[in-house]
């Protein structure tokens, strides 16, 4: 009974959901539009993380910074939208890094969930 009330609480802590990030806002009420490639990297990270399995960090880091790779050179956005994208991406970038530095599993895995979020947090203030 008490592993049972353990694991759910640990369940319910770990769900990624979006997060605030000073700075951000939307459009006037209204998502930014992403141009398509920087939508398409985002979708393909948040689906790496979701059917993720790796344990190891630097493996996982790596795919991922291809990713993010992709986003960058593919960005063609100028002005706020843009701006407001390196609201969320800056923090990626950084999570990803310590993604690639992490050696414990369990803080691999909390890392894993902030990046999840922030992932989330870029899908609720933009769109293609």
């Amino acid at each position: 009974m008490i592993i049972l009330s353990f694991h759910s609480c640990k369940s319910n802590n770990t769900e990624p959901k979006a997060i605030k990030l000073e700075g951000l806002k939307l459009n006037n009420s209204k998502k930014w539009i992403a141009n398509e490639e920087t939508h398409i990297g985002m979708k393909r990270i948040d689906s790496i993380l979701t059917n993720n399995t790796a344990t190891n960090g630097i493996v996982l880091g790596d795919i991922l910074s291809k990713q993010t790779s992709y986003i960058i050179k593919s960005c063609d956005m100028e002005g706020e939208a843009h701006d407001q994208l390196h609201v969320v991406l800056v923090p990626m970038l950084e999570e990803i890094t310590n993604i690639k530095d992490e050696h414990n599993r369990l803080k691999l895995e909390q890392k894993i969930n902030h990046l999840k979020s922030l992932t989330d947090t870029y899908f609720e203030y933009f769109k293609l």
